[in-house]
């Protein structure tokens, strides 16, 4: 039997990535802490979704030796990450009243698009039916998603 345990993406600042799936209704499950192989494992998941569909976000720690960190740049081969959200508009609201850019508005009630701090992709799907509405029936597209 096979059984889905969780996608991993890597980050270069766990602070910041945490604070935008927050913004989404994620929450930190766990956190291991390496030492010995210099990175940090955090795990979200929406309420309830603990071990059933959780996000791993993978945190190499700087060099010891001070040379510059890892840096990530996202290939079109990963496609995105996808949520289920109660209400799309009051969640790209909150989006962008935190700063993020909303790629892809919901301007028909139903899909948006969004990025991470460090460039991954993520879908927001409405749960149920919303009639499009202004501001986001007229928005632009913003960039690439």
């Amino acid at each position: 039997m096979t059984k889905y345990l969780h996608t991993m993406i890597r980050v270069s600042d766990p602070d910041a990535t945490i604070d935008f799936f927050k913004l989404i209704g994620l929450e930190e499950v766990r956190r291991f802490d390496n030492e010995g192989g210099r990175f940090t494992l955090i795990f979200l998941a929406p309420p309830g979704q603990e071990g059933v569909a959780e996000v791993e976000l993978t945190y190499n720690w700087p060099p010891e030796d001070g040379s510059a960190p890892e840096t990530y740049s996202g290939g079109r081969n990963f496609g995105h990450l996808a949520y289920r959200v109660e209400n799309i508009y009051d969640t790209c609201q909150r989006l962008m009243d935190a700063g993020v850019t909303i790629n892809r508005p919901p301007r028909d009630g139903h899909m948006a698009f969004v990025r991470s701090p460090d460039g991954i992709s993520v879908e927001l799907l409405q749960d149920g039916y919303l009639d499009p509405a202004e501001p986001w029936a007229s928005m632009p597209n913003t960039g690439s998603w």
